[in-house]
């Protein structure tokens, strides 16, 4: 027992400790740092491009957590019940994304959503006219580009986690439903949902957390522009500490986003105990 406590120790709560104690010192990560106290705090919250990169985790939580969710549900209520072979074979093929390192497929991502890149000559069969958007260096789409890359890639997680639960709920369920007479959607909603609840709630947590700390994706894709359309907490950590030397700055950051991601993953957990009475 006592081996693993240090190693947690080691490994989490020190880097958590010394990242507290760093948000009240101004440092450059070189020579000496001096004591700050809060300013650290007020900076982040009165730095527009800081409270930006929160604002747009926020938007990246619909993006990863809320579309996967609906989408999920309908395909893995529609799947769960269809005799369709080659199941098994749809459930790797989905999940495929999250075994792909992230870097792989930010690259893939920047290259089809480039202004000669595969989407725009695939709109360019629609849309008159030569269609040469630049996907990820425009102030209006940037954002939405990957947040839809994230989209993609949590949608099978979520389809595998809610297959797995639909698979729970007894068949006789559906059935006396049916003779009830039943359609699809009502099944969907009284039964179907309320039977993968808990599975729901991980998928969120995974997701929302997944959105939160987000930042390998960012890097690669855009580095947090066009200007700063794209900036998010975890990037900004790194932009900080690395590029503008206020190690302080980006150690208060990730004690808020630490902050932040423990008090959202405590409500799920407590929404989750509450169903469970």
């Amino acid at each position: 027992m006592a081996l693993p406590l240090l190693v947690y120790g080691l490994f989490m709560l020190y880097p958590i400790g010394r990242a507290i104690v760093l948000s009240f010192y101004e440092w450059d990560g070189l020579g000496t740092g001096t004591w700050a106290g809060l300013d650290n705090y007020r900076a982040t919250f009165s730095d527009p491009r800081l409270v930006g990169a929160f604002g747009h985790a926020l938007v990246l939580i619909i993006f990863y957590a809320v579309i996967p969710l609906a989408i999920g549900l309908v395909l893995a209520s529609l799947l769960a019940r269809s005799k369709v072979r080659g199941i098994g074979f749809f459930r790797t093929v989905v999940f495929m994304p999250q075994v792909i390192a992230m870097v792989v497929l930010a690259i893939t991502w920047r290259q089809i959503y480039r202004p000669n890149g595969l989407l725009n000559s695939f709109l360019s069969w629609f849309v008159p006219g030569d269609v040469n958007t630049a996907w990820l260096g425009n102030y209006s789409t940037a954002l939405v580009a990957v947040g839809l890359i994230g989209t993609w890639v949590s949608t099978g997680l979520v389809t595998v986690l809610l297959m797995s639960g639909i698979a729970g709920i007894p068949r006789d369920q559906y059935e006396a439903a049916m003779l009830d007479g039943a359609g699809w959607f009502r099944q969907f909603w009284y039964i179907t949902i309320p039977g993968v609840r808990a599975e729901i709630l991980v998928s969120l947590t995974l997701t929302i957390i997944a959105a939160l700390k987000t930042f390998d994706l960012v890097y690669m894709t855009t580095s947090g522009g066009p200007g700063t359309s794209t900036t998010v907490p975890s990037y900004e950590v790194y932009n900080q500490a690395f590029r503008l030397g206020s190690v302080g700055t980006a150690s208060s950051l990730a004690v808020i986003l630490t902050l932040v991601i423990f008090a959202i993953n405590l409500t799920l957990n407590l929404l989750g105990e509450r169903e469970k009475k």
